[in-house]
């Protein structure tokens, strides 16, 4: 049976909220239904994906209950930080310059590379723990328009 797409990945944090946050202001995700599981946590759904099981599951680590996530997903060493054994995670995105303006407001550090011969502009930023994520626009959109000079560097 072939794979059809990718569900969902997920997050594992100490800060619910603050990676709740990011999703949510940054890419513009929003939270929606979550099964009751035994350790707290957060669904986040693109606009029309409500049918399916959302975007990105943020998995939040209670020190003062550690057992239920550890008897749902198992125990993992570092468990916080980082993207491990996976590089990053990419999304296809429209309108650069306003995500620039967010990534500014928010004070966010990005990396913008163009590929070239593929018609992609992406924009590399990492998530509150450390997930490296690249948002995916078309080159297009950048033909004509300044790279803001802290791409490089962030801000």
């Amino acid at each position: 049976m072939p794979v059809s797409k990718l569900a969902h990945y997920s997050i594992r944090t100490t800060d619910l909220e603050r990676s709740c946050r990011f999703y949510e202001t940054v890419l513009g995700l929003k939270r929606g239904y979550r099964p009751p599981f035994d350790f707290p946590g957060a669904w986040l759904y693109k606009g029309g994906d409500e049918a399916d099981f959302g975007t990105v599951h943020i998995i939040a680590i209670d020190p003062t209950n550690p057992a239920g996530l550890a008897a749902y997903l198992g125990d993992r060493d570092d468990a916080t930080t980082g993207t491990g054994t996976i590089d990053h995670i990419a999304f296809l995105a429209t309108g650069v310059t306003d995500m620039w303006k967010v990534l500014e407001r928010e004070g966010i550090a990005w990396r913008d590379r163009t590929v070239p011969s593929l018609g992609l502009h992406q924009v590399f930023i990492e998530d509150p723990s450390g997930v490296t994520i690249e948002l995916n626009f078309p080159a297009a959109e950048v033909a004509n328009t300044t790279v803001p000079a802290t791409a490089s560097e962030g801000v």
